[in-house]
């Protein structure tokens, strides 16, 4: 836990520049999320690829300012008063507190690891924070500017919504499960009285939870969420079955947690993002970032559809959305985080990949006018890579594109049957992709020599089963998969020396004997298989952990970088913590001499290994 406050400086020029170019020459806004000043004077937008605020009118449409926050901005919150702006930094851990009225910095106030989502209670007195990697919320008195706890949420907590006399909190990774089982993943509910978790609202067959809105009377609650299906063979993917579009509804108007479809037949709502509920609880408003649309609700009927008879057998029945999605909206590319007006009358909608916000009428169902918030005025090949990662267009029936697995441009932490090599055959879990253009050959069998092959003829027939991504439009796929990179590493200090525990788990992954003194073989040794930049020989190796499913034991030496990031671990997502490669699935010391551990030396090789 820290505490303190690092005052910031303030920021009275405000850049105020108006109609101008991004501050950051050559970088696209990418606006990621976006609020509403209380009595609808300005847009506030946060711009990702920028690292700043932009304030924007909502009647001109014009940008009236721009104010440098963190690095890389991710959500966005106003104080109960509308007095102070907080914007989540999430690669700096922290969070900027702002003056609305003048945008001055005022704060920078403390977080844990990638702060994502925040909110304050109704008092305005405490900020709570989601912290993706740290997978917990950071309680922050905001009188003192220190965070007071820590709280224990889902894996990849990451939004927040407050009503009434709780916080409500989703996470984009599933929870740790047993092997091969459907992922759970939870809404945890915090009582702001006490800042104290007191309940967990389970989401079974759920993973990648996205934003979350609770109406004003706090009695209605939505989540955006995926019902990935990742026990079945890939090829279900001509039936609809690779991932479910759908939302979780919650609260006293509902009873409980029921999940219900966004997707029709044949017409997928591919990957849910933002969600606003109708200050008069009339409608409700989600994001399809992979579709590059807006879904109108009536909440109405949504709530008759989640109290009706047959409530826990909708999740999957693709009838039911006609019962209450009232029309589909086309924004612009991967719309993100939205905003409705205090009236409810105008929607905002940030389009993270076109760098511009439209504005809905939303009595009408119509995009009105659209905000263009600066950048390069040419679109460069990474950039048209990363609109066709993010878009679904290239699958079958457009049920889902590479950001469906690879979540924020990273992994899902669920394990696949891809089933090319047949069914049932091969699971392999997902790897994360930052910084993997050096680290061929791809595949867990190693079958594939370059990214060409395995963005382009594999995901093609495997994955899409359509046309797939071909010529320039793969050359500019491959240019931007090359160009993502590697989150911050937390473990590592600033110094970039190594804490005692680390400098021994060093000493045990370079080591070549055993404790007794015997040799360890050269092809035993971790940093034999694990060596280089990315710690990987880019090799096949057998060490053992082959299981009656797989083809051949020989599997492709992964890169270790941020290693600790990425759970569940080996070929296939059998083990669910770095721990247990070695506690459960080394008994003969065929990957790594580790038996003659104990487990405080086990703990040290751990330690040195979230550093990678």
């Amino acid at each position: 836990m820290r505490s303190g406050v690092i005052i910031g400086l303030a920021v009275l020029g405000a850049l105020l520049l108006s109609g101008q170019p991004s501050t950051k020459p050559g970088r696209y806004p990418s606006p990621i999320d976006v609020a509403l000043a209380p009595d609808g004077s300005r847009l506030y937008v946060v711009c990702e690829g920028t690292d700043e605020l932009v304030a924007a009118d909502p009647v001109t449409l014009a940008v009236a300012a721009r104010v440098r926050v963190g690095h890389r901005p991710r959500g966005i919150a106003l104080s109960p008063d509308g007095s102070r702006i907080y914007v989540t930094n999430s690669w700096s851990d922290t969070v900027t507190e702002l003056d609305r009225a003048s945008l001055a910095v005022t704060r920078t106030l403390p977080a844990g690891f990638e702060p994502i989502g925040l909110t304050v209670d109704a008092r305005g007195q405490i900020l709570y924070v989601a912290n993706r990697l740290s997978n917990d919320v950071s309680v922050i008195d905001l009188a003192s500017g220190s965070e007071i706890k820590r709280l224990a949420g889902g894996r990849g907590a990451s939004y927040l919504a407050a009503g009434g006399a709780h916080v409500y909190v989703t996470h984009i990774y599933p929870n740790a499960g047993k092997f091969r089982t459907e992922p759970e993943s939870e809404i945890t509910r915090i009582e702001t009285g006490q800042s104290t978790v007191d309940a967990r609202l389970r989401l079974h067959n759920v993973a990648g939870v996205s934003h979350v809105a609770l109406s004003r009377d706090g009695r209605l609650g939505i989540a955006a969420q995926l019902r990935p299906k990742n026990l079945v063979p890939l090829a279900h993917v001509a039936h609809g079955w690779a991932f479910g579009d759908s939302l979780a509804v919650f609260g006293e108007d509902v009873g409980g947690v029921v999940q219900l479809p966004l997707d029709e037949m044949e017409r997928y709502f591919s990957l849910p993002f933002g969600v606003a509920i109708a200050p008069d609880k009339s409608r409700a408003y989600l994001t399809a970032s992979g579709s590059d649309e807006v879904a109108i609700v009536d909440l109405k009927r949504l709530v008759a559809a989640a109290r009706s008879p047959e409530r826990d057998t909708l999740a999957n029945d693709l009838s039911a959305s006609a019962r209450y999605v009232l029309a589909r909206v086309p924004v612009g590319r991967n719309p993100r985080g939205i905003a409705l007006s205090n009236d409810g009358a105008r929607l905002y909608i940030a389009n993270h990949l076109d760098d511009t916000v439209s504005v809905m009428d939303t009595a009408a169902g119509r995009i009105t006018g659209t905000i263009a918030l600066g950048g390069p005025g040419v679109v460069d090949p990474q950039r048209r890579g990363e609109r066709l990662f993010y878009s679904s267009k290239f699958s079958f029936q457009r049920q889902f594109g590479c950001a469906n697995c690879h979540l924020d441009s990273t992994f899902d932490g669920l394990a696949w049957d891809l089933e090319p090599d047949g069914f049932g055959v091969d699971i392999v879990d997902n790897r994360a992709i930052e910084d993997v253009s050096e680290t061929a050959p791809f595949k867990w069998n190693g079958g594939n020599p370059d990214l060409y092959t395995e963005c382009g003829p594999r995901t093609e027939r495997f994955f899409f089963r359509s046309q797939g991504i071909r010529d320039a439009d793969l050359s500019d796929l491959i240019a931007y998969i090359g160009s993502i990179p590697l989150r911050p590493n937390r473990y590592r200090l600033p110094s970039g020396e190594l804490t005692p525990a680390q400098e021994r788990g060093k000493g045990v992954f370079e080591r070549v004997r055993r404790k007794d003194g015997s040799p360890i073989p050269e092809e035993n040794r971790c940093s034999f298989c694990h060596s280089g930049k990315y710690y990987t020989n880019r090799q096949l190796a057998d060490v053992g952990t082959g299981k009656p499913t797989d083809r051949s034991p020989l599997l492709d030496v992964p890169h270790l970088t941020n290693v600790a990031y990425s759970a569940p671990y080996l070929h296939d997502g059998s083990a669910r913590s770095l721990e247990e490669i070695w506690t459960v699935f080394n008994p003969k010391d065929t990957h790594g001499v580790t038996n003659d551990l104990v487990k405080d030396e086990l703990n040290d090789l751990i330690e040195y290994l979230k550093t990678l």
